[in-house]
């Protein structure tokens, strides 16, 4: 198990959307705890099942104490730059890809983001999977797959603001 990246009173910022597990008290399981982008405080640092450091963050805009693995954060002084999707999410391809002339994944094939690239030229991009391969692919290239809420529910506050 890695050290701790962080320590009491860190500010700290979280890299994804946080859902409940059904972990946390007075919310639906599923539902939006804290959104990508947003700010804490760490408040505690324990361990899951004795290799994950988990923190307990303080998100003071929304007053609510969630517990955090490491690689939902990143320091709250880090350069963030907003993205449509993250680790996890479910996209398809929303134009053919391919190398060197082969598609690779057609147009609405579905795929997984590996790892959000923030610093790439031109833009945010992501490592996504499809069909057994990892392809670099630009946010414009994808968009959210069928039943997947997460980049919706992203879309639906942007829209709101």
């Amino acid at each position: 198990m890695e050290p701790p990246r962080f320590d009491y009173g860190d500010e700290v910022r979280v890299v994804r959307n946080l859902r409940n597990d059904g972990t946390f008290p007075g919310e639906a399981t599923g539902a939006l705890l804290v959104r990508r982008g947003s700010t804490g405080v760490v408040r505690d640092i324990g361990t899951f099942l004795q290799d994950q450091v988990i923190y307990t963050v303080h998100f003071t805009d929304s007053d609510k104490l969630v517990g955090c693995r490491d690689r939902e954060l990143i320091g709250g002084e880090e350069p963030w730059v907003p993205s449509l999707f993250e680790f996890g999410d479910k996209v398809v391809a929303s134009i053919i890809l391919g190398i060197n002339g082969d598609v690779v994944a057609a147009k609405g094939d579905p795929g997984e983001i590996l790892k959000v690239v923030r610093d790439a030229p031109g833009g945010v991009a992501y490592h996504v999977r499809f069909r057994g391969r990892t392809l670099q692919v630009p946010e414009t290239a994808l968009a959210a797959a069928p039943g997947d809420t997460t980049a919706q529910d992203e879309t639906i506050e942007e829209g709101a603001q």
